[in-house]
């Protein structure tokens, strides 16, 4: 087994349009057929530390949202209620946090599967989110590629 044992990281970043929950098929609907919503694209297998950067305020009446894979829907970030994140907050896990975090709290996590983001419940009808993963190839040729 191939592990690069270099503390560096790489970088991939996802940027998706705003949630539009109150339009069909959009980022935000909940029952559409944009949900869920790839924001990495992986290859192979990586350890990776993953988090958001809300930009705009969410909202959308109980609307919530979780990070993960097909597998296991919230295995990066928790569910979280959409309206809890709002903008400059740091998104880890279930408590957004202020715009000032310890990057000891990014749990690293073994990947091998796309990274999507789940909005659950209901609706968010605007806001937005900006993804940052940090990663490190674990089998040869492994990448992780954002979707924006």
């Amino acid at each position: 087994m191939y592990v690069d044992t270099s503390e560096t990281y790489q970088q991939a970043t996802a940027t998706p349009s705003a949630f539009a929950g109150g339009t069909a098929n959009a980022r935000g609907d909940f029952d559409g057929t944009g949900n869920p919503l790839t924001l990495f694209t992986v290859t192979g297998t990586v350890a990776m530390k993953l988090f958001g950067r809300c930009t705009v305020d969410l909202a959308g009446a109980g609307g919530t949202v979780q990070i993960g894979t097909a597998l296991s829907t919230a295995a990066l970030i928790a569910l979280t209620t959409g309206t809890d994140i709002k903008a400059n907050e740091l998104w880890h896990d279930a408590t957004p946090d202020a715009s000032i975090e310890l990057s000891s709290v990014l749990t690293e996590k073994i990947v091998n599967q796309n990274v999507i983001e789940t909005v659950a419940t209901a609706n968010i009808s605007s806001g937005n989110i900006q993804y940052v993963c940090l990663w490190r190839a674990i089998t040869p040729g492994a990448t992780v590629t954002g979707v924006n």
